[in-house]
């Protein structure tokens, strides 16, 4: 029911707020995409970029066709896989790598027909980095959570926290905890001296991308 009237899904094209086009860097790519102006920086915190940077504003329609240029003229992808957000995160760069990135492809966009709808703004890059307590030589797991059970014990101290994911200091290693998994689970606080009972898996030392893509 709510992707029967959700902007995601372009159902919802009535919307009167007005929406900001922007690029959001994963590391080995670039995204582009659209979020409502009243939420700032909210959309791009949610799916763990790395910076961004606005790059126009108007209409949700015209949002949209801005979207779409820039993925046809560009090839710039509207969707980025988990996995491939996580390798980033491995070797995520320096600031400065990050911006000429991102501005350099703004460049690409300044000879584009911009559709109408949209008005372009001065790019400014936020860089997000040090929000997540991410360290630029970048974070590796060890061993992720291979599901919740009932009365598993979780002990950690929280390094990074970058879009729905947890990374751990353990006693088994810096482990990866994908929050979506605790969904519909009652958490508790364990005792002080309560020991890491979850069942973990190792993660490969040399992470690869797969195909599989993540909505946003």
């Amino acid at each position: 029911m709510e992707r029967s009237n959700s902007v995601a899904t372009d159902t919802r094209l009535d919307d009167p707020r007005r929406y900001s086009v922007y690029l959001a860097h994963h590391g080995s790519v670039i995204k582009v995409g659209i979020t409502a102006v009243e939420r700032g920086e909210a959309r791009l915190l949610e799916q763990g970029a790395l910076a961004s940077t606005m790059i126009s504003a108007g209409s949700l329609v015209g949002a949209r066709r801005v979207e779409i240029l820039l993925g046809s003229t560009l090839g710039l992808p509207d969707r980025v896989s988990t996995s491939r957000k996580r390798v980033a995160r491995t070797r995520p760069g320096g600031v400065a790598e990050r911006s000429t990135g991102l501005l350099s492809v703004v460049e690409r966009t300044a000879e584009l027909a911009w559709p109408d709808g949209q008005v372009r703004c001065e790019p400014r890059v936020s860089d997000h980095v040090a929000r997540y307590g991410l360290p630029e030589d970048g974070l590796r797991a060890e061993v992720v959570m291979a599901g919740p059970v009932a009365g598993g014990v979780i002990v950690g101290r929280i390094v990074s926290a970058i879009g729905t994911d947890l990374y751990l200091d353990t006693r088994a290693g810096l482990l990866l905890l994908d929050t979506h998994l605790l969904a519909g689970w009652t958490l508790g606080r364990a005792p002080a001296d309560a020991e890491l009972t979850v069942r973990l898996e190792k993660l490969d030392p040399a992470p690869r991308q797969d195909d599989q893509e993540a909505l946003f």
